[in-house]
């Protein structure tokens, strides 16, 4: 008989709707900002194993502007990602200042 280990990861999932506000020009720019920023901590925090932002191809249909996509070893690791000064930063900076709404799914895989 062979043992199997399964590794359960973490998805973490963030809609965000940008500021209303912002010309279109501006929204580009922010999107491209969000979407550096937030790859960029890859290989920076640790756990964090995978992540995506998706800027580009929204239909019509869509009521938010940009997504995260990111995978984490385990809920410590997205814990820890939370509050990790790099993560901040990009939040701080790139994210917070320009969204007006955030939605959040978290799940283990």
């Amino acid at each position: 008989m062979r043992l199997q280990i399964i590794k359960i990861m973490v998805k973490h999932i963030i809609l965000w709707t940008l500021n209303p506000e912002l010309s279109e020009e501006e929204k580009a720019q922010v999107k491209v900002g969000i979407k550096e920023g937030l790859e960029g901590l890859k290989g920076k925090v640790p756990g964090l194993l995978d992540v995506v932002v998706n800027i580009s191809g929204r239909l019509a249909s869509s009521n938010c502007d940009v997504m995260l996509d990111s995978t984490l070893e385990s809920a410590e690791a997205l814990k820890a990602y939370a509050t990790h000064p790099a993560h901040v930063a990009v939040a701080d900076t790139k994210v917070r200042p320009y969204t007006v709404q955030r939605t959040c799914l978290d799940f283990e895989v």
